[in-house]
């Protein structure tokens, strides 16, 4: 529609130049006759705000020299992306669509895998072994108590029959023992020696069989915790979950025992990004089933010029504007908080800028084009600034259209007279006051119509509120 009005509008201006060439050709007008005053007046009543798409940006007072705008895009944080790997080999099931919304503790997919049930098999088997290395040490506590109070018994008879032979040894060379009385006494103490030398070859032998029961038992309880945990890591469970009692079994069999498939769930909300497998699809260990990503983590990423560097490093101000386009208002911008890159970039003099956004927008989104205005020291002050797509080029001059504040229906046509300009807002140094409206689009088709329409006069000029002077 707009492309046909620009048409429609160019051939007007034909029409008029033609129509303007007669009328200097023909006679002078009859004296008396009324000419219309010259206006940069344009009328825009409501039908045509409508069929040219007209809309208005209220003027700004900003600080327009002491922005610096940097285009870039935005793109996701480093840490919204989540990778989902399969952690052993089996068949892929999967329970969700691409760009699907998950939440946590979803059911993403499930796996068939032989790995898992040969883990299982190992945990079974550390299970019994170490159920009995822990039988075999405890039957060593009675064995070693019977062996030392033995042991306790043949030393005290060792004692007694030593004093014993002692005591006959003194008496026989007092002539009260007999000779046959001390040799069996010292037979005794010798069998009594002989046996508690024994015994102790005996406490020797227990005691590296209980050395022997005890490693074996600790042995096996590391290789069943190392099982358990190579368990959770594969199942995402915690260690206590899977040597919990399952409700489900009626023999009272631990959890680990009782799952048959992986089932792997969101631990994060998000969207299902890509779907790398099919389902029944046989996949190895490590490979990649699906991506999620947390939309609403994303940043902004511009390239500044490296010669803005030292004006960046005093923690300015820093806002991301929007992309200019229809039905998404030119001052929807959002503060941010800006971070410096780590590496400058040699070839083109620059060096990446990221700015995490303090608040979303519905426009932001990984990809999307956008400024990012920093604000930096300056000796100039804030000024009446208007956008700068609002400012359209008339041969060599550069106008705009001020809305008319005592009637809406009415745009002037005003002269810019530009000032700093920082690429979207540029400053007006004359012809605007604080909530006046100037045309935002729909400006070209305006500076078409006044133009054909007659309204650049020569040998005089406009002011802001539309009056027309002629030259002195």
């Amino acid at each position: 529609m707009t492309r046909n009005l620009t048409l429609y509008l160019c051939g007007l201006t034909f029409l008029a130049i033609a129509c303007r060439n007669e009328q200097d050709s023909a006679e002078e007008p009859a004296s008396g006759t009324t000419v219309p005053a010259p206006s940069n007046r344009v009328a825009i009543p409501p039908t045509v705000r409508n069929n040219l798409g007209i809309t208005f940006a209220k003027v700004e007072v900003r600080e327009v020299a002491r922005t610096i705008r940097v285009p870039g895009c935005f793109e996701l944080s480093p840490d919204a992306r989540r990778e989902h790997r399969t952690m052993a080999s089996g068949r892929v099931e999967l329970h969700v669509a691409q760009f699907a919304q998950v939440e946590p503790g979803q059911l993403l997919y499930t796996l068939e895998s032989p790995d898992w049930r040969k883990l299982q098999q190992e945990i079974n088997e550390t299970t019994h072994a170490l159920q009995k290395a822990e039988a075999n040490s405890e039957a060593m506590g009675p064995l070693l108590a019977a062996h030392a109070k033995h042991h306790a018994e043949l030393e005290h008879a060792v004692a007694v029959w030593t004093r014993r032979v002692e005591q006959l040894d003194a008496g026989n060379t007092s002539g009260v023992v007999t000779a046959d009385d001390l040799a069996r006494a010292r037979g005794t103490l010798a069998t009594a020696r002989a046996t508690f030398a024994e015994t102790l070859e005996k406490d020797v032998e227990l005691q590296l069989r209980e050395t022997r029961a005890a490693t074996e038992r600790d042995a096996q309880r590391a290789r069943l915790e190392l099982l358990l945990n190579n368990a959770g890591s594969m199942l995402s469970l915690p260690v206590e979950q899977l040597t919990e009692p399952d409700p489900a079994s009626p023999e009272g069999h631990p959890r680990w025992r009782e799952i048959r498939r992986i089932n792997v769930r969101s631990v994060a909300p998000g969207v299902v990004e890509t779907l790398d497998v099919t389902n029944g699809t046989w996949a190895d260990a490590g490979s990649l089933v699906m991506t999620t990503v947390q939309p609403e983590r994303i940043r902004f990423c511009a390239m500044g010029l490296q010669a803005d560097l030292p004006r960046l490093t005093n923690d300015p101000t820093a806002r991301i504007a929007p992309p200019r386009s229809r039905g998404l208002g030119i001052n929807d911008g959002v503060a941010a908080d800006l971070r410096i890159g780590l590496d400058a970039h040699p070839d083109n003099r620059t060096i990446t800028l990221f700015a995490e956004p303090d608040a979303l927008r519905p426009w932001m989104r990984p990809g999307v084009s956008a400024f990012l205005e920093v604000e930096v020291e300056t000796t100039e002050g804030k000024a009446i600034a208007i956008p700068r797509s609002a400012v359209v080029k008339d041969g060599i001059t550069h106008v705009f259209f001020r809305r008319d504040p005592k009637d809406a229906n009415q745009a002037i046509r005003i002269e810019a007279d530009m000032g700093a300009d920082d690429g979207r807002w540029v400053v007006i140094q004359s012809g605007l006051m604080r909530g006046d409206e100037v045309v935002l689009d729909g400006a070209y088709e305006l500076r078409l119509a006044t133009a054909q329409g007659g309204t650049v006069q020569k040998g005089g000029h406009f002011h802001a509120d539309g009056s027309f002077h002629g030259e002195h």
